[in-house]
């Protein structure tokens, strides 16, 4: 496989890249944007070298712990559960939420061969254990999967003396977070309900 082929291949495994987009991609930064694919290239070693999870809430970080977690002005009473990092930079978006997160990585998906193990709900417990946390809010997609998970971590939480929440109904079912619009993560934070309320 010649180098052209590799790099149509390599961007590929990108997520809504299929075989023509890569071709367009390649030719676009080889025809004329040489520098541009070249910063590119430089951009993402260094990111895949640099970043890896927080200790505390396993978002992305360059450090040991991230901003967000390192940051003594937010409300530590406050966790918000969500499915990835792409989640927190919506949420953060909105300005409506100071406390802290807890990103899963991923939501439960037996097809997919994601189970509890794979999303390491007993380091999720050890958090709310061993700090000032009152109340978690769960802020995952309204998917078959991210329902199955909310109810899996109410019922883990549930021994637990923390209130458990859940984002206002109204977001599109079968949608992704991170997709959102502001005001209707706003919305949605602004107007959460306990978990399991009829209201």
């Amino acid at each position: 496989m010649d180098s052209l082929q590799r790099l149509t291949e390599s961007l590929r495994c990108l997520p809504g890249i299929g075989p023509k987009s890569a071709q367009r991609i390649v030719h676009f930064l080889l025809h004329r944007h040489r520098s541009k694919g070249l910063h590119l290239a430089e951009a993402l070693q260094e990111a895949m070298k640099k970043i890896k999870h927080c200790r505390q809430c396993q978002n992305y970080t360059e450090t040991e712990y991230c901003a967000i977690c390192r940051n003594v002005n937010r409300d530590r009473t406050l966790l918000c559960i969500v499915e990835g990092p792409a989640d927190v930079m919506a949420i953060e978006q909105t300005h409506t939420y100071q406390g802290l997160y807890y990103v899963l990585m991923g939501k439960l998906s037996p097809l997919d061969g994601i189970g509890p193990q794979e999303l390491n709900f007993a380091h999720l417990v050890e958090i709310i254990k061993n700090t000032s946390v009152t109340e978690v809010i769960l802020a995952l997609s309204p998917s078959i999967e991210g329902q199955t998970t909310v109810h899996f971590i109410a019922e883990l939480l549930n021994s637990l003396s923390v209130r458990i929440t859940q984002l206002a109904q109204g977001i599109p079912s079968g949608s992704e977070l991170e997709l959102l619009d502001v005001s209707t993560i706003h919305y949605a934070l602004r107007n959460r309900s306990l978990l399991g309320s009829e209201s």
